[in-house]
């Protein structure tokens, strides 16, 4: 859960995340929404995978992202059964 709490905590991952919400899409048309280099934003993409956030298929020579939605629910969940473990 804290790799997924990391991820979210940049502004940059999170309109991925909400970019992705709409469509998978691909490496390529996720950079066009940013003014940032590639590498930079292999980092972040990086970060995404890495918390399980985006899942990633190779079709032809492009990288295609989708929103791993389960992850959110399940990070979400662990959230509020803090909140009701403080009562």
């Amino acid at each position: 859960m804290n790799a997924v709490f990391e991820a979210l905590s940049h502004p940059v991952r999170r309109k991925v995340l909400a970019l992705l919400k709409a469509s998978p899409m691909s490496a390529g048309d996720l950079a066009g929404h940013f003014d940032l280099s590639k590498p930079t934003l292999s980092v972040h993409f990086s970060k995404l995978k890495q918390a399980e956030l985006v899942a990633v298929e190779r079709q032809g020579t492009s990288l295609i992202y989708h929103l791993n939605t389960s992850i959110l629910e399940e990070a979400l969940a662990g959230l509020l059964s803090l909140k009701d473990q403080a009562r």
